[in-house]
């Protein structure tokens, strides 16, 4: 079965191809390296040839609200023409948990615009909704409000899945029927986003100090504990925190 991953040379995008190909698929890692450009539609008619399944798991170069919006826009536009001209039944886009909660963020306005896309187009799709990666844990830390040696994070729960999970969950949603709706997918401990930044931060060698600050937004937003963990019948990975860092590579 042909399958195309478009965002296939990102984290997730290089871990869903290696599990893909491994059991036998034909796959194609689409992006703008190998001259696949979602928001321009460069080069998608011809890597959507014959395909019977596309993953969709890429993300804007900008953070800029207007930039982010503007791409999953012109990209879920382009990605579902494409799509229907070349006959796919099933698309799978990986979206975040909490983006129908979290509109003060111009990201989650982007994300939002991107799922109603995919639901308006007519081609058979799921949805997978996952939390944080842990390897996005350094990037949290960084857009903390820092004050000197100190990073202040809102103590609200959240529940962070190792990117492997990610990959292995996808992979197998894949190549299973579409679901036409929303699935969730998380890690297996609700922890609060300044503990577990603080083990990171501690593990690594990191001098920085993290201090829940209940007044600290996540990159703009206001936190609560639902804002950003899954709800009941979530499909959950196994990698808890503690084993993760255990066997992470901290530069």
């Amino acid at each position: 079965m042909k399958i195309v991953i478009i965002g296939g040379n990102g984290l997730i995008g290089r871990k869903l191809v290696e599990r893909l190909r491994g059991r036998g698929h034909e796959v194609v890692a689409a992006s703008p390296s190998t001259g696949v450009d979602t928001v321009s539609g460069k080069g998608l008619d011809e890597a959507l040839a014959g395909a019977a399944v596309v993953v969709d798991v890429t993300n804007p170069t900008s953070f800029d609200a207007d930039a982010t919006l503007a791409f999953f826009e012109a990209s879920g536009r382009n990605l579902m023409a494409a799509e229907a001209r070349a006959g796919v039944r099933h698309h799978l886009a990986l979206s975040v948990v909490g983006t129908q909660r979290l509109q003060d963020n111009g990201y989650f306005r982007g994300k939002r615009a991107q799922e109603r896309l995919i639901e308006e187009s007519g081609v058979p799709y799921t949805i997978v909704q996952a939390t944080q990666f842990f390897e996005f844990l350094a990037g949290i830390a960084d857009g903390g409000a820092a004050d000197g040696g100190t990073v202040r994070l809102s103590p609200a729960q959240f529940q962070p899945m190792a990117a492997d999970d990610v990959a292995d969950i996808v992979a197998e949603l894949a190549l299973d029927r579409p679901l036409g709706r929303r699935i969730e997918i998380g890690g297996p401990e609700r922890i609060g986003m300044a503990e577990v930044v603080g083990r990171y931060v501690q593990a690594r060698g990191d001098g920085r100090r993290v201090v829940p600050d209940p007044e600290a937004t996540y990159f703009g937003q206001t936190m609560d504990d639902r804002s950003l963990t899954p709800g009941e019948g979530a499909c959950l990975g196994p990698t808890r925190l503690g084993d993760w860092l255990a066997r992470a590579q901290h530069p």
